[in-house]
């Protein structure tokens, strides 16, 4: 096992690792940036290293920094938690160069499922439905022929990265050249890397997505299913499991295609592979996430696996000690995403308590909303018996979560909560954007 390893991130998830870490007798090591000196993740550290100014490019995404930082504390390890350098295949490699271990996937591996269009190709190959498409296009194609042929609306999408970057809706042909040259350039300047390819739109859809659990000696274990479709700017805000529509002859099929996926890219870590659902029950692959979810703990709370230690033991190589029928899904699980909408100190914060309530989080008393980085401030997460009653606890805790000093999405989050349609588990992607009109 690790003795020392560097998280390569910070606020909630690098709390999360750290306690983690701590749990498993390993020493952490954290880095930050010149405003992050005074933060939570700082102050659990064992070692803590500054690796740079405020702006990402020069702190969380300076790769040299952040190796010569693991090198200078011997961490033989780094945890890149989600995003910023998690995704980073180039990263991944870097650190193998140097003799610390990647704790994720191998690059190779990172750098073929990163490429939606390269998954897309391999999931052809191995017959896993994939939303109607092209490839990435090229200098000269007859676009517009292409467009009209998989039929509007459609997508226009980044072929690397995510998180909603480089991705325009095309709903009509006048607009396509714009959105095409818009996404292009947003994924030039958010990946380096400005290909795209156009995707059949679809409506009326869940976004479902599968968590996977690979070893090195090729056993791959499914842990069931996340809903992950109330999205809002193409971000997701709440998550729930089990899908309230989802039954358990489907779930077996998308957990089968999930497994398939993983084995077929040589995947090994934590994993997700999403999903769209629609009405009539068919499914369509549309990415795999090769690093830790935002949402991995209602996966953990139901499941009983703890994600982020058995990410840290296979990194180790050990072998995962159980086989699919061991993994017992029980229960109901629920996250809300709780947002910044301003800036500025918290000067006032209560989190809610209760049994199996956990508001996973970096704030303390005059933490300060800083500019720089994501909006996201903390997850709150519940779990009940069932869905109805996890809906209750979630609206119980939400209206006990106080957070002064800054604004919030507390009480959207709460609308939520109450809105019979979601009650009733009557929801797809859009919403959160149709909710209270």
């Amino acid at each position: 096992m690790f003795s020392k390893i560097l998280i390569a991130n910070r606020g909630e998830v690098a709390v999360r690792i750290i306690r983690a870490c701590k749990e498993m007798g390993i020493q952490t090591v954290a880095v930050y940036s010149e405003p992050d000196a005074n933060t939570l993740h700082v102050a659990l550290a064992d070692e803590r290293v500054c690796i740079g100014p405020a702006a990402a490019t020069e702190s969380y995404l300076n790769q040299q920094n952040i190796i010569s930082a693991a090198l200078a504390t011997g961490a033989q390890a780094i945890h890149p938690g989600y995003g910023f350098l998690s995704e980073n295949a180039g990263f991944a490699a870097r650190c193998q160069r140097h003799g610390i271990v990647f704790i994720g996937p191998d690059s190779a591996v990172m750098d073929k499922m990163g490429d939606k269009n390269n998954a897309r190709l391999l999931m052809k190959q191995i017959g896993v439905p994939t939303v109607p498409g092209s490839e990435v296009l090229q200098p000269g194609q007859d676009v517009a022929a292409l467009a009209a042929e998989i039929g509007y609306p459609l997508l226009v999408k980044a072929s690397a990265g995510g998180g909603g970057k480089g991705i325009r809706l095309v709903e009509t042909p006048d607009q396509l050249e714009k959105s095409i040259r818009a996404a292009s350039e947003e994924a030039k300047k958010a990946f380096d890397n400005g290909d795209v390819f156009l995707e059949k739109y679809l409506t009326g859809v869940r976004h479902v997505e599968m968590q996977v659990l690979a070893d090195n000696s090729g056993r791959i274990l499914c842990l069931g299913e996340r809903d992950c479709s109330l999205q809002l700017n193409k971000q997701k805000a709440i998550e729930e499991t089990p899908c309230p529509v989802i039954t358990d002859t489907l779930r077996r099929q998308m957990e089968q295609a999930a497994v398939k996926v993983a084995q077929a890219a040589g995947y090994t870590s934590a994993g997700t592979v999403e999903f769209l659902l629609d009405r009539d029950g068919h499914f369509y692959f549309i990415e795999m996430n090769t690093r830790l979810q935002v949402e991995h703990p209602i996966t953990e709370e139901i499941s009983g696996v703890d994600i982020v230690k058995w990410q840290i033991r296979i990194a180790c190589g050990v072998p995962l000690p159980f086989d699919q029928q061991d993994i017992h899904l029980t229960g109901h699980s629920i996250e809300c995403r709780i947002c910044a909408k301003s800036r500025g100190t918290v000067d006032f914060l209560h989190v809610p308590g209760g049994s199996r309530v956990h508001f996973d989080t970096a704030l303390v008393q005059d933490s300060e909303i800083l500019p720089y980085y994501d909006a996201m401030i903390g997850k709150l997460i519940v779990y009940a018996p069932t869905r109805e009653d996890a809906i209750r606890k979630m609206e119980a805790a939400l209206c006990e979560l106080v957070i002064h000093g800054v604004q919030t999405n507390i009480e959207e989050q709460i609308a939520v909560m109450r809105d019979r349609r979601f009650q009733q588990g009557d929801y797809d992607t859009c919403f959160l954007q149709t909710l209270n009109r």
